[in-house]
């Protein structure tokens, strides 16, 4: 196991080098001269307000039969409600200031434009299955770097301040690679230019011409005259009721990037020095904590057993040290069905998120299927279930626990159930609010039917065979009395010392939650799982150090209560990494609806829950391993 674990530890940064984020993606698709291209819509979405909404919530050109493509359940979670569109795209054939629709829009279809612009709302578009992307701007001369999505409107000052522009006109540029021994080519990138702009009819639409049909009939743009950013742009504030045009540009261009290649784009890493900084840091604290258990374990402890062995030796001298604990440190702690089943949850929570990093870094999960990893996520947690009954069990029989049926409906629903509890409350938030974000209903009859009908009966399961295997024995008797508890200093009390315990596992774990944290409300791309699964072996060994330190200190201080100690003090990781969260809403974000703020802190929360049962259960379970082996090494009578 040790021999492994060193070859993942070498082999994992080349890997990352390599880009674990380049994902293959899904089948190709071959298009000829003249094919039509569809162009799907997929949602309306802010950073602003953190609530998406369908596409066609603004009054866009709709066309009259509108069709939704199938998707999961991921998919449903991110807000996405993927209809057609009336763009009208050929392979390979250039449009020039093509007219889509024209409207006239009331007063209170424009306040709803100009709303959500000063909301900085964006559209997402998709083309062959690649979203639509905007080109930016780098610091350094000629670089740029690529946003999902393009801006609706804009407004004359910052942060949706003064006159509001609608962008109704849009530059579609799309790349596509041809291979000599293959017929047809492949669309490789997908980009969007959007603008605002006045238009103007050359003729009064009561001449008896048909304006929005064809693309002759405007003043302010032709195949000789394109749109451009000096142009007057189309206000909507401050208007009653107006006509807007909307019309688009097509441009094909061939590249020579391969269609396996299409989404380097998006994933692009431009800050890798930023994760290798974090590696370091995080190795460098995994040193330290490594050389302190070092000195306990082969210094102290090896002192310490050797000097108890040899008075054991000799008659009549009493126990000293630690070792005095013997009749008391496998006391059975209170509240054990509620410790077993967090124990049980933390295991499935571990294998879960282990064997989905180890997944994505094999490639197995591809940004092209979108929402893909959320679905494979939820599914691999629900046949997890067994892993949670099992572990639950074994620990339940070794604490005394008799009723295992109650003990695996505690695992089963316990934190499941409080997950599911704030979910639902959120999403009822966003039904009523009519986003796209709120999960379906049919979904949540999936997730339901997948819970009670596999995760649950998995984790009986699991529990029965784990109560039936043989009680872990532990290796010194319990006494009847209990030893009275010494008192100690201020700095040993158990709320002091499980704050500090969760420091240094959220030390190496720091940059990496903030751009965890970024792909949620941001919306980038995080595809460079090598990193994370590197960050997420180190957050393991920093939580069972610590909880090991921490502990052999309280025993030599004649603390014995170390169940509840060790699950907590690597747990307290999760309360700064909900003070992260707090300090990253006031820095990074611009929320200011209340309702957008109670939906940041809800998920906040569940992920600061999640964290604190995945990290107190690698605590425990390693301060049990370090407790059972010290223990089993000295002489007793």
């Amino acid at each position: 196991m040790a021999m492994l674990s060193s070859v993942l530890l070498a082999l994992l940064p080349a890997a990352a080098t390599a880009g674990f984020y380049a994902l293959p993606g899904v089948t190709p698709e071959s298009f000829e001269e003249g094919d039509h291209v569809e162009l799907k819509v997929a949602r309306l979405d802010s950073v602003v307000t953190q609530l998406p909404y369908p596409y066609y919530t603004l009054p866009f050109c709709a066309p009259k039969s509108r069709e939704f493509s199938e998707q999961h359940l991921g998919a449903s979670l991110r807000g996405d409600r993927i209809e057609t569109s009336n763009y009208k795209l050929k392979f390979e054939t250039d449009e020039a200031c093509r007219i889509l629709c024209r409207k006239r829009f009331s007063k209170k279809q424009l306040g709803r434009f100009e709303e959500m612009i000063r909301e900085s709302y964006r559209a997402y578009w998709l083309v062959d299955n690649l979203p639509a992307a905007t080109k930016v701007k780098g610091a350094e001369p000629e670089t740029y770097s690529y946003q999902r999505g393009f801006d609706i409107g804009l407004t004359e000052e910052a942060m949706g301040q003064g006159a509001v522009y609608l962008n109704n006109h849009v530059r579609l540029t799309i790349k596509y690679h041809k291979q000599p021994d293959k017929a047809g080519a492949r669309i490789v990138a997908f980009e969007v230019e959007p603008f605002s702009v006045a238009h103007r009819y050359k003729h009064d639409s009561h001449d008896g011409r048909t304006p929005d049909t064809g693309n002759n009939y405007l003043s302010t743009c032709n195949p000789l005259n394109p749109i451009n950013h000096g142009m007057p742009p189309m206000r909507i504030d401050g208007i009653d009721d107006t006509e807007l045009i909307f019309t688009y540009d097509v441009n094909w261009v061939e590249s020579d990037t391969r269609w396996a290649s299409r989404w380097d784009m998006y994933l692009l890493v431009s800050d890798e020095m930023v994760h290798w900084f974090s590696v370091f840091n995080s190795l460098v604290t995994v040193a330290f904590l490594s050389g302190m258990v070092g000195i306990i374990l082969i210094r102290t402890l090896n002192a310490d057993i050797d000097s108890y062995n040899e008075l054991d030796a000799e008659s009549g001298r009493e126990d000293v040290g630690w070792k005095l604990l013997h009749a008391d440190v496998f006391r059975a702690p209170p509240h054990v069905n509620l410790l077993s089943a967090l124990i049980g949850t933390g295991c499935q929570l571990f294998c879960t998120g282990g064997s989905m990093l180890v997944f994505s870094c094999l490639g197995l999960v591809s940004p092209a299927h979108r929402g893909g990893l959320t679905t494979a996520m939820y599914f691999t947690f629900v046949l997890m279930g067994t892993l949670s009954g099992y572990f639950s069990a074994r620990n339940y029989k070794m604490l005394g626990g008799e009723n295992w049926q109650l003990n695996t409906l505690w695992t089963a629903f316990l934190c499941p159930s409080i997950v599911f509890g704030v979910f639902f409350l959120l999403n009822l938030v966003l039904w009523a609010e009519g986003s796209s974000g709120a999960v379906p209903f049919m979904a949540l009859i999936k997730m339901l039917f997948m819970f009670f009908g596999v995760h649950v009966p998995l984790s009986y399961a699991g529990g029965y065979f784990g109560f039936k295997r043989a009680k872990i024995e532990h290796p010194c008797r319990v006494n009847t009395l209990r030893r009275i508890i010494p008192d100690k200093e201020w700095y040993l009390h158990p709320v002091v010392t499980m704050l500090c315990g969760g420091m240094l596992p959220f030390g190496a774990i720091y940059v990496e939650i903030n751009f965890v944290l970024s792909s949620i409300w941001l919306r980038h791309y995080y595809y460079v799982f090598g990193f994370m699964l590197l960050v997420f072996m180190i957050l393991a060994v920093t939580c069972s150090e610590m909880c090991i330190v921490l502990c052999y200190v309280n025993l030599c201080r004649g603390d014995y209560e170390w169940w509840w100690r060790s699950f907590l003090t690597s747990g307290s990781c999760a309360l700064y990494v909900f003070i992260h969260s707090i300090f990253y809403y006031n820095t990074q974000l611009n929320i200011t609806k209340t309702l957008s703020m109670f939906l940041y802190f809800g998920y906040s929360g569940v992920m600061a829950f999640v964290v604190f049962i995945l990290t107190g259960t690698i605590g425990y379970q390693a301060t049990l391993v370090f407790i059972r082996q010290i223990f089993a090494a000295v002489k007793l009578d």
